[in-house]
């Protein structure tokens, strides 16, 4: 089964205990790469903990959260195989999914509640990638070494 890994500074926090909720209602295994506490911290610490946890094969996808989601997004992306999204309403997740085949979901845990989050996160983990003329433009995402 796909393990999801999980990642949020102080101002996520809270939402990211209610994915922890969401998950083990669903029965899906995650792998939690911090915080763990409201304690003021810096995203990009667990940002790039997430991303190598991916490129490791320790989880499958990811969910992370910062205070408006730009801060983590930003830090998550600049990892080559990374396709981080930032949602903030069910049918962007579902086109993230199906256009550019996103492996990690972006909240803003300020401005969006945990009922919004659960559609968030039933559109992205029940989407699959669409493929066709998406592949080659989701080819193009990483930048040529």
């Amino acid at each position: 089964m796909e393990i999801i890994g999980l990642a949020s500074d102080h101002a996520g926090f809270a939402l990211k205990q209610s994915v922890k909720s969401y998950l083990d209602e669903k029965g899906i295994p995650y792998r939690d790469y911090g915080t763990d506490s409201e304690a003021s911290c810096d995203y990009p610490d667990y940002a790039h903990a997430l991303a190598e946890g991916l490129a490791k094969g320790e989880c499958q996808r990811g969910i992370a959260i910062c205070g408006s989601g730009e801060g983590i997004s930003m830090a998550l992306n600049k990892h080559q195989h990374i396709r981080a999204a930032l949602v903030w309403m069910p049918e962007i997740a579902k086109m993230t999914r199906l256009h550019n085949d996103a492996n990690v979901l972006v909240m803003p845990g300020r401005y969006i509640s945990s009922d919004t989050a659960r559609e968030i996160m039933d559109a992205f983990l029940n989407t699959p990638f669409e493929g066709g003329r998406h592949l080659n433009r989701v080819a193009k995402i990483p930048v040529p070494q």
